[in-house]
């Protein structure tokens, strides 16, 4: 029987994954909803700039939007509009 040499960090990352129990299910919640909602937001088409530059800009602002909407929606129109105009 032969095994590879990182073998050993592979089995301590299934063990760790096995003792957090939902941690992809806590992944899911937190790290890919904000991607789900951007693509529905941009009605689940491709980027409408060509360059690499120019996705990374356009990325950036839908994410500003998503940012605004979340703090709009935690704590309220008048604390985010003091925030701006300071």
């Amino acid at each position: 029987m032969r095994r590879w040499e990182h073998e050993a960090v592979l089995d301590g990352l299934a063990a760790r994954m096995e003792a957090m129990g939902n941690a992809m299910a806590v992944r899911r919640e937190t790290a890919e909803h904000p991607f789900a909602t951007i693509k529905t937001w941009m009605g689940k088409a491709h980027f409408l700039c060509k360059g690499l530059k120019a996705v990374r800009t356009e990325m950036s602002l839908h994410v500003l939007a998503y940012n605004i909407r979340r703090a709009v929606t935690a704590l309220g129109v008048g604390w985010v509009r003091r925030a701006l105009a300071a």
